[in-house]
């Protein structure tokens, strides 16, 4: 069974603020609140769950600071306490409502993923305030959705443990005392280390390539490094490299980021090559 060393993807500080208990005033309570055992498949996180995860139907959730704030999202940290006194920290991840999100990126991505009701996909298309929230809503249930295919596969995400409308609960990365694992781009790792990343990269990039995936918008920024660990974070924008019709292209620019971060941090260009990387990621996709 998977441990829980999920290495936090958002900031190696958190802002502080008075603690917050959870009750009413949230409407995705409610639906945090339930059972864990009775959410349906598509709300709750594979099986097997992980041993920390506190699944009492008697829980308290505390609100501890803030991990991350974006365009797209904010993240929190998050206390669970169970009835027996067991507890386990979580990053609260909410897509932010239609006033506050940029939607700039959201065509290209969304490209190759279907949606059922034509009227929803006029009004995403015409970026009405109905199309704007359910692209929100897409973002949340893509990303769940594919944590949980990639968590199965062994892929080096966070478990997914919720989805509550435009809200994912996700394993906290990061210490107990709810320090986040640091981004990569803040590290500056020796030789030995710079090398030993790199290979886990090419690895977890070739096990999204062979679920037919790439990152979408990979960087320095979105990978975490947790006790030597690399982890992959923030995929709601993951594409099809199948069904996306401008998937080269994103698999490129994934691709060319990552290399030109650790060609710029001493690895050899020779080692570090895009062109090689790339027709490796394709071959294992099938798509070369």
């Amino acid at each position: 069974m998977r441990r829980h060393e999920y290495d936090n993807a958002f900031s190696s500080s958190r802002t502080p603020r008075r603690k917050k208990r959870f009750d009413d005033e949230e409407p995705r309570d409610a639906t945090r609140r339930r059972r864990f055992e009775e959410l349906s498949r598509s709300e709750r996180g594979p099986g097997p769950v992980p041993d920390w995860l506190v699944t009492d139907p008697d829980t308290t959730d505390v609100e501890l600071g803030v991990l991350k704030t974006g365009k797209e999202a904010d993240v929190h940290l998050i206390e669970r306490t169970g009835a027996d006194g067991t507890s386990c920290l979580l990053a609260a991840k909410r897509y932010r409502a239609r006033e506050h999100r940029m939607f700039h990126r959201d065509a290209g991505y969304l490209d190759g993923r279907k949606v059922a009701e034509s009227r929803q996909m006029r009004a995403m298309a015409q970026r009405t305030s109905f199309g704007r929230d359910v692209i929100s809503q897409q973002w949340a249930v893509a990303e769940f959705a594919v944590l949980s295919r990639l968590w199965l596969a062994g892929v080096p995400v966070p478990y997914p443990v919720q989805l509550a409308n435009t809200e994912l609960l996700l394993e906290f990365l990061g210490e107990p005392d709810g320090t986040a694992a640091p981004r990569l781009a803040q590290l500056r790792p020796d030789p030995d280390e710079l090398r030993g990343l790199w290979r886990q990269l090419v690895q977890a990039m070739l096990d999204l390539a062979a679920q037919g995936l790439t990152h979408g918008d990979l960087s320095a920024f979105n990978l975490l490094v947790h006790r030597g660990r690399l982890m992959l974070i923030d995929l709601p924008q993951a594409v099809d490299l199948v069904a996306n019709p401008a998937a080269s292209g994103y698999l490129d620019r994934d691709v060319r980021g990552v290399c030109d971060w650790f060609v710029s941090r001493g690895l050899s260009p020779g080692v570090a090559d895009p062109d090689w990387l790339t027709d490796l990621l394709a071959r294992e996709a099938g798509i070369r």
